[in-house]
């Protein structure tokens, strides 16, 4: 395993998901840094709820959306993915950095 696909693993990011197609599909782009952070750069169309107050939020999000989570690095986003999945939230992905998944927007 190459350094890339180990760094991939550590963070959580799903190989093979197909973000472009997420993202026209209609997911949602949940970006989990503080909102100083998010008003810093962004994802286009993104909302910014801080990991923190994601648990709070839940009662408010449709349980089989697309829902695509995304930070500064991938390690919050990987947190707030597991933490949705135990929700019971069934289409959830890391997106990593909010800088790579602008590309797809």
């Amino acid at each position: 395993m190459g350094f890339l696909e180990s760094l991939k693993q550590i963070f959580g990011l799903t190989p093979g998901v197909d973000f472009e197609a997420l993202i026209a599909g209609g997911a949602k782009i949940i970006d989990v840094r503080s909102p100083g952070e998010f008003s810093g750069g962004h994802v286009k169309g993104s909302v910014n709820i801080p990991l923190g107050m994601l648990a709070g939020k839940v009662s408010k999000m449709k349980k089989d959306q697309p829902i695509i989570t995304c930070c500064a690095s991938g390690m919050r986003s990987r947190s707030a993915k597991a933490m949705l999945q135990s929700q019971g939230f069934t289409n959830v992905h890391n997106g990593g950095s909010w800088h790579s998944l602008n590309k797809y927007i």
